[in-house]
């Protein structure tokens, strides 16, 4: 079990990711690549994978450099997912190409102590070699990754108004306590079950926490393994299928609505812009400002204009319409198209 210390002033500086970490996602879903777990709830995707590696020649690259630098093991390189990475794949792949290789030979060294390491695989300390890693990466997230991101970006999205509304009703300590089966809120401390039994303490000592909603993440969250680093922490979704499952007011609001507009009114259950309307059910940014427009004029939403963008709310009438009976119930749309001694540290997802 992982135990995450929080002093006030950590509450007051966490914050959730707004988009996916694409190192991160890269690194879960190789772990989903080398496991059945969690493969039902990704078997779309995991059919076009297996197809984009093949087509695109990257089998090889795959099964000999990216499955044993990321193993779904209790330890894999930290400097594998900087930071940097959550303002985008290309500051994240530079952040790699600049890790200092003393840093890159002491994590391949403890990697060394949980996993069988490829003797080569030390040359990646030399920043050439690197650079070899990076153009794989950036390969295979464009083959296997890229294609899907408008429906992760979705899904985030509903996770970040879902967590919103929890830290406007509640603070930081509901939206703690509200972030799945893994992870239970027992102030002052945030307990995550962890793969391997580990046991540790991570204290945040006013750092703060960023929690990282992922797409490909499976059940238990995963953070860094060095303490010293920015505290993160990366954390599944609920599965498609069990946060699309459609409540007993979508088939009569549907023949009420219309399909399209009664999946924008469902979208806005926690709010959302027109952008994120647009995603969560596969319109045009256009198309869901018009839904927008006839639904605020109808009186079942607001709109409130912040900084550069507009986001919509359910009115008390929307809300009925919806037979929400309180605010933690979750309805959402479906969506239409369809991964210092290792050993006592634990990174698997």
């Amino acid at each position: 079990m992982l135990r995450i210390h929080f002093t006030a002033e950590d509450l007051s500086r966490t914050r959730l990711a707004e988009r996916p970490d694409p190192l991160w996602e890269i690194t879960a879903s190789l772990h989903r690549l080398q496991s059945k777990e969690g493969r039902w709830a990704h078997a779309a995707w995991y059919r076009d994978a297996c197809d984009a590696i093949a087509t695109q020649k990257l089998g090889a690259i795959v099964r000999t450099l990216l499955f044993p630098l990321f193993p779904r093991a209790s330890y894999f390189p930290d400097f594998l997912t900087p930071g940097e990475a959550g303002q985008g794949l290309r500051s994240g792949l530079g952040a790699i190409l600049d890790t200092p290789p003393a840093r890159v030979r002491h994590e391949i060294g403890l990697l060394a102590q949980v996993r069988k390491v490829p003797s080569e695989m030390y040359r990646l300390a030399d920043r050439d070699t690197r650079l070899d890693l990076v153009t794989a990466l950036r390969r295979y997230h464009e083959a296997v990754i890229a294609p899907y991101h408008d429906s992760m970006q979705a899904r985030i999205d509903a996770e970040g108004a879902r967590q919103g509304r929890a830290l406007l009703h509640g603070g930081a300590e509901v939206l703690l306590g509200g972030l799945g089966p893994a992870m239970r809120w027992k102030a002052p401390v945030l307990e995550v079950d962890y793969v391997g039994g580990i046991d540790r303490d991570l204290r945040l000592d006013g750092r703060g926490l960023l929690l990282i909603p992922s797409y490909f993440c499976w059940q238990k969250p995963v953070s860094f393994a060095d303490p010293d680093l920015p505290p993160v922490l990366l954390y599944p979704l609920a599965p498609a299928d069990r946060a699309a499952r459609p409540g007993p007011c979508e088939a009569p609001l549907s023949a009420l609505l219309g399909r399209t507009r009664a999946a924008v009114l469902l979208a806005v259950t926690y709010g959302a812009t027109n952008s994120e309307i647009a995603r969560a059910v596969s319109v045009s940014t256009a198309n869901a400002s018009h839904h927008t427009t006839v639904l605020r004029d109808a009186g079942l939403i607001a709109s409130h204009r912040h900084a550069n963008t507009v986001l919509h709310t359910l009115t008390p009438l929307g809300a009925s319409l919806l037979r929400l009976p309180d605010q933690d119930r979750r309805v959402t749309v479906q969506e239409s198209q369809g991964p210092k001694n290792p050993v006592a540290v634990s990174r698997g997802s």
